[in-house]
Formats: structure tokens, sequence, C-alpha cells
């Protein structure tokens, strides 16, 4: 089984790297802050990854609580991202997520089990395990 994804992305020149984005049915747009030559008019690249970090974190920690009919009422995603040289990981790209779990009649054995499943989002397991990118040029 394969999930198959298309997104179009293209120029907007509303700034030298604005650009308008159409994905599964919906319109996005990106930009770059002004300190990389943008003009901050939508979220950076590095803004959606971080986004797609945490919805994927809130969304699959909610699921596997209803799959267990747990009493879980809020989930809440803190994250930042840093590059880091010389960082002890020997990484440089830096992703850190601080996860809110809301539900008083939660046991702390569930709270402990929604932890680990936060980790096994699908998009944490594709940050930490790497892609493949397969890149094709269209001649005009």
């Amino acid at each position: 089984m394969s999930d198959h994804i298309e997104a179009h992305v293209e120029e907007t020149h509303l700034s030298p790297f604005s650009v308008a984005v159409e994905v599964n049915g919906h319109a996005l747009s990106g930009d770059e802050p002004v300190e990389k030559g943008g003009l901050n008019l939508a979220p950076s690249p590095y803004d959606y990854l971080l986004t797609a970090l945490g919805t994927c974190t809130a969304i699959t920690v909610r699921w596997y609580a209803q799959q267990k009919g747990w009493p879980l009422e809020d989930v809440a995603v803190r994250l930042t991202y840093d590059r880091i040289k010389d960082h002890p990981s020997g990484k440089a790209d830096i992703y850190s997520k601080s996860i809110s779990l809301t539900g008083p009649d939660l046991t702390e054995e569930q709270r402990q089990r929604l932890f680990e499943v936060a980790a096994k989002c699908p998009v944490h397991k594709t940050l930490t395990n790497g892609v493949f990118i397969e890149s094709v040029f269209d001649a005009p």
C-alpha cells in the first residue's frame, strides 16, 4: 500500500520568494522571512515542516486515545526548530516537541503510552528515518 499526494507550487512574484501552493484541494502560500530576502507574506518551508510534525503528533495521539476509548479531553503540541552546529547529538537540525495532555481521568500508564505514541506519528518517523527524494526536471 502507498499513499499518494500531489502538490503544485508556483511563484507568485509578490516577493522574491513567494509561492502559491495547491495540495489536496487546499490553497496555501509560502514565503521567506525578511531576514532571508522575502517579505514574510506567508509561512516559510521550515514553518510548514514544523507545523506538519505538530499536526501529525496531535492527530496521532487523538486517534490512539479514541481507538482505546481513553478519556483524553485535549492534546496540544508546542514545537521549536533550531539549526545548531556541533550539537551533542551529531545533528544540525534539532526539533523539540512539548506535548500537553488534558484529561483528569487519564491514568499515569495511559499518559505514558500516549507520549510514546506521539513519537510514532508518521511525520516524526519520516524525519527520523530519512527519505528518498527523486527530482525530475521538465523541459519547456
